[in-house]
């Protein structure tokens, strides 16, 4: 049988010297259970069970029809730094913040370089940001080897997202956790796009992931109308405020943690770190003080926190 298997016992007789043990006479369930889940069978006595039996794999699918190995990838990117993607007409910007693993080791890169025309920046596992970024590049040489032009924006991140759809539905694999914002400049103007562990990937204005990036998203989406019709200069200092947004009160953006790729009309995709951000960060005034909010007396429930976008 597929997941188990029949069996009767054998009465105990006066002969037998095994014990006497229940389900004895009945037909009882001898089910293969996979290593790590415990269930409790009848007759068999019970066991503890101390996780997720549909989480065991990214081919189980919960009876809520919902993928828990997905979700997990999911928050993976909500526990990386924040990063911030935003477009105009001529130019599209990503900003990113970085992180120190201690005092003694440097500030790891997020916005990586793919091709004169694409730039990426991540949130998530590094690693993971990496083997894609490989594959972008390898998919932006072969378009200008074959076909001898630049790769498409849209269909790079179409392939993409192929790519990540193949782990989400084979056993034994899991999903990449890490999301990606991709800017790039082709013959159809400037482009955002956002890639999730998902596989989905949307064409955004402006859009923020990682991190605290609800509060990005809420200035984002604030100013979005004035995009458009900005110049770099404002396009890049729009981005710094969203990034800005995400840090505690008493945290200020640095030329340290602060990483900016701009591309754009006859601007090819140029990375901007430490010293190189200092004229983007001079222009910017400096962080409002915000209002310490008065204590909600005991009989008056505290306001409903912002719940996060859905990506």
């Amino acid at each position: 049988m597929g997941c188990g298997s029949l069996r009767q016992r054998e009465g105990s007789g006066s002969d037998s010297a095994s014990p006497a043990w229940p389900g004895e006479g009945r037909w009882v369930v001898a089910a293969a259970i996979p290593r790590g889940s415990f269930r409790f069978l009848p007759g068999l006595g019970t066991t503890s069970s101390f996780r997720n039996q549909y989480d065991n794999d990214v081919t189980v699918w919960s009876p809520q029809g919902r993928i828990h190995q997905i979700e997990y990838a999911m928050e993976a990117v909500k526990q990386g730094s924040a990063t911030v993607g935003l477009k105009s007409k001529t130019h599209a910007v990503l900003v990113a913040l970085k992180r120190a693993q201690s005092e003694l080791a440097a500030h790891q890169k997020k916005i990586l370089h793919v091709d004169n025309h694409i730039g990426i920046s991540i949130a998530g596992l590094t690693a993971d940001a990496r083997l894609l970024c490989n594959f972008m590049r390898q998919e932006c040489l072969d378009s200008r080897f074959v076909f001898d032009r630049p790769l498409p924006v849209s269909r790079l991140v179409s392939l993409i997202g192929s790519k990540t759809q193949i782990p989400t539905q084979r056993y034994g694999r899991r999903p990449y956790g890490v999301g990606l914002l991709i800017a790039g400049y082709d013959d159809m103007g400037p482009h955002i796009f956002q890639t999730c562990p998902s596989a989905n990937y949307f064409d955004c204005r402006a859009m923020s992931i990682g991190a605290r990036s609800q509060s990005a998203r809420t200035y984002l989406e604030r100013h979005m109308s004035g995009f458009m019709e900005c110049n770099l200069n404002e396009l890049v200092k729009h981005g710094l405020r969203a990034l800005r947004e995400t840090l505690p009160a008493e945290q200020d953006l640095t030329t340290k943690n602060v990483s900016i790729g701009i591309v754009g009309k006859d601007l090819e995709f140029t990375i901007y770190d430490d010293d190189d951000v200092s004229p983007f960060l001079e222009g910017l005034e400096e962080r409002p003080q915000r209002k310490a909010q008065p204590a909600q007396p005991a009989d008056e429930p505290a306001e409903k926190a912002d719940e996060p976008m859905e990506h």
